[in-house]
């Protein structure tokens, strides 16, 4: 730039305020996530997983195999304890009928979970519009919010309903006098309607089916969502760590009502679904907690569904 064109030049810039400026405070950080819902489609069903917020869990004194050996799976997939674990609940629009798998906690386990109804609103549907609400078990994770949802129908194995509402499970702490209330609510407006487990299949609506896979509680239930030749099966508890149950199926909690009959539902459904290649959905696997099994060895390997921004 020539010598004589330089003060008008320096003039110009400071005028446009490009000079030096004094350096701003950083903005706050903002400690939030997005709204957690994640939506693919399944034939001719559209799947929506809403996930409730976590749960941080000593799974090292909760699974029921040496520490050490826990600990040696999650230091493997840069995790520790306590492990913070995923509760995710999930939504099937068949196209006439829309059902919910599990509602996540409600006000039962803290700040850090109970968000399935926002997450559920911000995914663009409605309390109101739920036909029926299908609950693996009846453990406060699964049931806790499922008050929330005045038009539906609640269905849970009768196995589950006959135990954990028995008058000596409900007397023993305020959670479960809040679950047996939320029940009490459905059945005084004839909204209950538990069933009994079969083999081959209980119909909730055409093309939604529940199946027994008993042991995690007496009455646990996988549900099956199936259109156009796609599958996916909704797990409930029959996983709680994935770095280390996938690897070792037989690994067992102390949720577990009945570990010996735990023990083979999850190994079968393990099995079922690698052999199958369809999905799975599983309330305790990182959200959105989908995707399949293939096999390694006596174990498995967990392929997350691929993320897509067209469903």
């Amino acid at each position: 730039m020539p010598q004589r064109l330089l003060p008008a030049a320096l003039a110009l810039i400071a005028g446009l305020g490009l000079g030096a400026a004094p350096a701003l405070a950083a903005g706050p950080q903002l400690k939030s996530q997005a709204p957690g819902w994640y939506r693919l489609q399944l034939g001719d069903f559209e799947i929506t997983a809403l996930n409730d917020g976590t749960l941080d869990l000593p799974v090292d004194k909760l699974l029921q195999q040496p520490a050490p050996n826990t600990l040696r799976a999650l230091q493997h997939a840069y995790l520790g304890v306590p492990l913070e674990t995923s509760v995710n609940a999930y939504l099937i629009n068949t196209g006439s009928k829309i059902v919910l798998v599990d509602t996540g906690t409600a006000g039962l386990f803290g700040p850090t979970a109970g968000r399935v109804l926002a997450n559920l609103k911000a995914s663009g549907y409605a309390p109101e519009q739920v036909d029926e609400v299908v609950i693996t078990h009846m453990h406060g994770d699964h049931i806790g919010g499922a008050g929330a949802f005045p038009n539906a129908t609640l269905r849970l194995d009768k196995r589950d309903a006959d135990f954990w509402l028995a008058p000596e499970q409900v007397a023993k702490s305020d959670g479960a006098k809040a679950i047996a209330a939320v029940v009490k609510a459905y059945a005084d407006t004839g909204r209950f309607k538990p069933f009994d487990g079969s083999t081959d299949g209980v119909e909730i609506v055409p093309g939604v089916k529940a199946f027994p896979a008993y042991g995690h509680t007496p009455g646990h239930s996988n549900y099956v969502a199936e259109s156009k030749g796609q599958k996916m099966m909704f797990w409930g508890d029959l996983m709680h760590v994935a770095a280390v149950q996938f690897k070792e199926p037989a690994v067992t909690i102390q949720f577990d009502s009945d570990p010996k009959a735990a023990a083979p539902a999850r190994e079968k459904a393990y099995a079922a679904a690698a052999q199958g290649g369809y999905y799975v959905a599983v309330a305790h696997v990182s959200f959105p907690g989908i995707g399949r099994l293939r096999v390694d060895g006596k174990g498995y390997d967990w392929l997350p569904v691929n993320y897509s921004a067209n469903r």
